[in-house]
Order: structure tokens, then sequence, then C-alpha cells
């Protein structure tokens, strides 16, 4: 569904993100998923162009600025390594090894996308380090990297989201950069509050077996106690304002924001 809608905002109109392998990767199981989606998000599509555009811009602001690793957590269906690939940049893909044998099986079907461009990592996060599993791919730690965590964090339980925080804190390089989104507890935690648009949202969401756990209202505390010392946030609102000159209250968009944190202050020019 995710690939499917970052297809279709690529697709669309004055695009905002391009991503010229995502629809085929979604198949029409993807692309119905993203359908009924629709029926009770509208602006879902614009908003995963928001967050693919996002995204990338640090990446590529990262290797801008001397950053040779790139590290994409539970991976999915992503295709950043293809798409940003520069001379003697490292992409790692790490996501579970039935996830990446099946994005694997839908890309020998691609003539030609670049799958040379990528590390595969295959980790299952429950029972392997994923610390472990990079440095016998042939990741730097001493070299910093630019981590991508992206539709990740409001799945896992806190006690899980806080120990991969700490780690990707204290285990790599201080000037490495986390990029990550996350939804507030109002969202994850389904408020009485919610609209029943937004609670019809979830049921989906958890009818394809990926409950929501976790949520965070004021990221500043979590990321401090968990070893950052930068932190920068922006609401999907105000990318749609960088991004397509526009704002609408009724896109709903107030419950996303995206976070870039280092563990060094040396970043704080970001």
């Amino acid at each position: 569904m995710v690939a499917a809608y970052r297809g279709r905002a690529s697709a669309a109109p004055n695009a905002i993100c391009d991503d010229p392998w995502a629809l085929r990767l979604a198949g029409p199981e993807g692309e119905e998923l993203s359908r009924r989606w629709d029926e009770h998000s509208p602006s879902m599509e614009l908003w995963m162009g928001l967050r693919t555009r996002y995204i990338d811009d640090c990446v590529r602001r990262s290797l801008h600025r001397g950053v040779r690793q790139v590290v994409i957590l539970g991976a999915g269906l992503d295709t950043r390594a293809a798409r940003l690939r520069q001379k003697g940049v490292r992409f790692f893909e790490v996501d579970h090894p039935s996830s990446q044998a099946d994005k694997r099986e839908r890309l020998s079907k691609f003539e030609s996308y670049p799958i040379e461009a990528v590390t595969f990592v295959p980790c299952d996060f429950e029972k392997d380090d994923f610390v472990v599993q990079l440095d016998e791919a042939g990741m730097d730690r001493s070299a910093p990297a630019c981590f991508v965590w992206e539709g990740v964090i409001y799945y896992l339980h806190e006690e899980a989201a806080r120990a991969t925080l700490t780690r990707l804190a204290t285990d790599f390089a201080p000037r490495s950069l986390l990029v990550f989104d996350y939804l507030n507890t109002k969202m994850a935690k389904s408020s009485p509050r919610l609209r029943p648009e937004d609670r019809a949202m979830k049921g989906i969401v958890e009818e394809l077996g990926e409950p929501m756990h976790f949520g965070i209202d004021d990221p500043t505390p979590l990321m401090a106690e968990c070893g950052y010392r930068f932190l920068r946030t922006v609401s999907f609102d105000e990318l749609a304002l960088e991004y397509t000159g526009t704002y609408a209250r009724e896109r709903f968009f107030r419950f996303q924001s995206i976070g870039l944190g280092s563990a060094s202050g040396e970043l704080s020019l970001w």
C-alpha cells in the first residue's frame, strides 16, 4: 500500500516526489489497498508524497555534507538505494529475511533496477541484533551514517522504540543523522476523541496485521533520554506549504510529524 501511494504520488501532475519503480513493486494488491484507504483519507497520496520527498531531501543533504553510508531500517519496498545512489556511497537495507526475499523476487522481474546499489542486511528484529548484522555486512560504525526509519516506530511498543533509538545514538558515529516519522498518542492509542475516519484508517492497518502501539506528543524528552543532542521536527502541514505552497485544514495532517535527530550537537544548523 505504501509503495502504491508513493508510485501514485510520483505519477501525479506536478509530482513532488519521483519513484519510477514504486507502482510496479506495489502490484495490483497494493493499488487496491491504497484505493480502499482513499475512502477514509483522500489526502494520503499527498501525505506519502510529502514524506518521500522530505526524507529524500534529507538523505541528499547528508550525502552533500560528506556522509557515505545510508541505512534504511525496516526497508520494505523502499527504492532510495536505486534512486539516490552516488559513487562511493553504500546503501544498507535492513529488514526481515522473508520481506527481503519477497522484494528481491519482485525486483527480479525489472530489467533496469540497479540491484547492485544496495547491500541487503537480513535481520529479524525480534531475534537478531541489527548492529551486529550491519557490522557483518561491512558497515563502518566509526564513520557517520544517515539512518532512515520510515513508517516503523508507531508499530513498535515503547520499550522496543526506546531501545532502538538508544542503540542508534550510542553505537554509531555521533555525527550520524536519524530521520524518522511519528504519530501523536491520540492517533496511535485510539483516543476516544478520534474522528470516525481516523478510526476507520486504524482499523484497516490492524486488519493487515500492523496495529499501532506507540505515539509521541513531545519528542524532546524522549530523544534526550535516549542520548540525542540535536532534534528538529517538521509537521506535514509545514511540508505541504513548503512543497506545494498550499495549506488546507481538512487534510488533517496534524497527527503526523517527521523528526531529525543526532547524538552530536554539531548538526544544530541543519
